[in-house]
């Protein structure tokens, strides 16, 4: 969609006395429940000036929302700069408490891991009850800037408003390869929502009514999907084929350059392998070279000073990273290509979507929408993906956001736009063995083994790169504990193999606590163990509107043997089990009475990723009937006594 620019036209909101209705509110009938209510909220652009603005009105109903107090305020470093901040909270008797803060009084937002490119204020003596109210004034310092509008939040608004006013003159934008940003373009999630922006002598509003908050359901995709948005950025394409088209030559050319097989790289890559090697051989030890090197992405990056006091130099190819003996995943998994190629193997590049943030969009025509680096090679006539870039990710595996997700490779074709290969439910599985002794009580003890393939195995892997062992031994029993009956505790003993990526990963745990409840001569236990308490999602909700994603497929199995307390038998156990959902999941369930034991045993198979709304009542069908399934209990009795053994 094509628009053109004239005269500008800005409208800023200023602070307004609330109404008595505002100030006596307690709870919103248009968003039942609510913790907070935007009662208003605007964003203006206007880049002749370069001038931002930012206005909200909020109204604080519970505990909960007394965290909208604590302010976001995005910005670019060097290039934005954040000049008038005012805010004020009005309590219910209509007492106003000013914020007393100054631009340069604002900090950096971070988290344990990076720096993420916002500001923070909070504003005063907030209790529930309260309305907040701030406005920014953000300089774009002479730069030109289009918006992202976020027309939805975590919270219901009642009424909203955005105006954008593009420069009417200006230098010609220049983009990669020399191509004039001479073209405004506007996208918008879900398709629809562009339909809904004015513009009028240049300036392009959208005013909006009672915006539902985001969606909270179980297994959401990348909110980018759904979320009503709209984008406003230059480009040079008129059509979206012109412009992926043309962008992944570029991509192609630039990144050919970055990974120049040299003598260096070459010289590496011989020192990696022997003469005699397979294809597969090279490839695997080339792989186990490049991901043992420090990747910044588990640890951190450094920052300039600590790169001119180790004198290391910024990554401008691929010898750099081999130099550095590391870099970001990005530079890992270039270097591999790079060293595989150098190596006489058929090996390429590929650019793709972080799945676990996004999901590609075609429509907007930006080329960042594509953030990680995989490898392909092709051995014995097939292509294999692998995903050097991840820490502790197998050869020949990739994760999941890396998986059935789109992006640009290169290929003996040429560069060209592909799809990496989704994952099948084999590729990630949990295997749950446990032993575990009941007495007459209901208390029990015992030990469980859990191995973990794929997917799995990689989360808690990465984990362990980024916790300390106490922190990590209890992330995993948590875990374990919010699915194990009430009065169960699982401890971890140890793990195996936590750091060979290339093993299945296994723990070893302890068990105990109370498991039976007695019933006169009987004796109560769940009949599935580790899904006493799961939370078996699509269950609750009747009707879905947006897609559904499960990350990737997965198998559980459990096999579970109770030993029953002396004198007891079996009089009823879970029954047998088969629910099917063709070519999507099934559970069986079955179990095993010996003389003095119980085995019980339960396989879920779950070999779908993404589903459409309209797969829903399918879904949760299956899931009604699991979750029943799972609820099925063991009923132990006590043998009566024979007269000859009374005194």
């Amino acid at each position: 969609m094509l628009f053109v620019a004239a005269s500008p036209l800005v409208l800023r909101a200023q602070f307004q006395d609330p109404t008595p209705d505002e100030l006596k509110m307690t709870s919103d009938p248009k968003a039942p429940g609510a913790p907070a209510v935007y009662l208003y909220r605007e964003e203006t652009l206007n880049s002749d000036d370069g001038v931002q603005t930012y206005y909200a009105r909020i109204k604080v109903l519970t505990e909960k929302g007394k965290e909208l107090a604590s302010v976001q305020v995005p910005f670019i470093p060097g290039s934005t700069e954040v000049v008038k901040v005012d805010g004020r909270t009005i309590h219910a008797d209509g007492a106003v408490i000013p914020l007393d803060v100054k631009p340069q009084d604002l900090v950096d937002f971070r988290s344990k891991y990076f720096r993420e490119d916002k500001l923070v204020f909070t504003l005063p003596d907030v209790d529930v009850g309260c309305i907040l109210e701030y406005r920014l004034r953000i300089d774009n310092n002479g730069g030109i800037y289009t918006p992202r509008w976020e027309l939805q939040y975590s919270y219901f608004i009642h009424k909203e408003h955005f105006s954008f006013e593009p420069a009417t003159i200006h230098n010609t934008l220049w983009g990669p390869h020399g191509k004039a940003l001479d073209r405004l373009m506007v996208t918008g999630a879900p398709p629809n929502i562009p339909a809904l922006i004015r513009h009028d002598k240049g300036q392009f509003t959208v005013d909006l009514d009672d915006v539902p908050p985001l969606p909270d359901e179980d297994w959401m995709p990348p909110i980018n999907t759904f979320r009503w948005r709209v984008d406003f950025y230059y480009t040079y394409a008129l059509t979206e084929k012109e412009f992926w088209d043309t962008e992944v030559k570029f991509w192609a050319e630039d990144l050919n350059d970055f990974i120049k097989v040299t003598r260096k790289i070459r010289d590496a890559a011989n020192s990696l392998v022997s003469a005699g090697d397979t294809d597969e051989q090279k490839a695997r030890k080339i792989y186990a070279a490049v991901v043992k090197l420090e990747n910044t992405d588990f640890t951190r990056v450094k920052s300039k000073a600590e790169l001119k006091k180790e004198k290391l130099k910024d990554v401008h190819s691929i010898e750099d990273v081999w130099k550095d003996q590391g870099g970001g995943g990005n530079h890992i998994a270039l270097l591999y290509v790079a060293l595989a190629q150098a190596a006489g193997l058929k090996a390429w590049p590929m650019q793709v979507v972080d799945r676990g943030s996004a999901i590609f969009d075609s429509s907007y025509l930006n080329k960042n929408q594509l953030q990680d680096y995989i490898a392909i090679i092709e051995l014995g006539g097939k292509e294999v993906f692998v995903d050097p870039g991840q820490k502790v990710c197998p050869f020949g595996v990739l994760q999941w956001t890396h998986a059935f997700t789109n992006g640009f490779r290169e290929s003996d074709r040429g560069p060209e736009f592909a799809s990496t290969p989704s994952l099948a439910y084999t590729n990630n599985q949990v295997q749950r063995a446990a032993d575990v002794t009941v007495d007459s009580d209901g208390n029990f003890k015992g030990s469980a083994r859990i191995v973990l393939s794929g997917a799995e195995a990689i989360y808690w892997r990465q984990q362990a790169l980024e916790n300390d062992q106490d922190a990590l031994k209890k992330k995993f029993e948590d875990s374990l504990n919010d699915e194990l009956p009430e009065g169960v505790t699982a401890t971890l003993d140890h793990f195996l193999s936590l750091d060979d990526p290339e093993k299945n990963l296994l723990a070893v745990v302890n068990l105990g606590g109370s498991l039976g409840t007695p019933a006169g001569k009987r004796l109560i236990l769940p009949g599935l163990i580790f899904e006493s308490r799961a939370k078996h999602p699509f269950v609750a909700q009747d009707k879905r509107n947006i897609p559904i994603d499960v990350h990737y497929p997965i198998m559980e199995s459990d096999d579970v043997i109770y030993h029953l307390p002396p004198g007891y038998a079996v009089e009823s156990a879970p029954h047998t089990a088969d629910v099917t959902w063709p070519g999507s999941a099934l559970l069986r369930i079955d179990s095993v009475p010996k003389e003095d034991k119980l085995e019980v045993m339960r396989v879920l198979a779950r070999n779908f990723t993404l589903l459409k709304p309209d797969t829903y009542n399918d879904l949760h069908d299956f899931y009604l009937k699991l979750a029943a399934a799972d609820q099925q209990q063991i009923v132990l009795v006590r043998a009566a006594s024979t007269k000859g053994n009374q005194p």
